[in-house]
């Protein structure tokens, strides 16, 4: 799938758990994820380890189509933000802060011949 067909599934599939979330934009280096509500609804408040759900699915979905994704969790409404604001980073370029997190594809054929 293009950048652009994998953030149409991401925010398919959080609106299908009851999330608001929308695509800001898009670009060969990175998603950019607006969300208005919380598929966990206040039960979120003060609990980001909720958020790793959102995280661990765009980083999953988008790695397995592209190799790679590094999932930044700008703002959340876990964290007391109004609205949540996730950055999917396409290309691993070695600048990721230590909050990122990092998804790699499961199996790449093209390596299978390294392994």
């Amino acid at each position: 799938m293009s950048p652009t067909e994998i953030a149409k599934v991401c925010v398919d599939l959080k609106r299908r758990i009851g999330g608001d979330f929308y695509l800001i934009s898009a670009s060969e280096e990175e998603l950019v994820f607006g969300n208005r509500r919380c598929p966990f609804g206040a039960a979120v408040k003060d609990r980001p380890s909720l958020c790793m759900m959102t995280s661990n699915v765009f980083g999953r979905i988008t790695a397995d189509n592209l190799g790679y994704a590094r999932v930044d969790l700008e703002e959340t409404i876990a964290q007391g933000d109004p609205g949540c604001r996730v950055v999917v980073r396409l290309n691993k370029d070695n600048k990721g802060e230590v909050h990122e997190r990092e998804y790699y594809r499961a199996f790449d054929p093209d390596l299978a011949d390294e392994l």
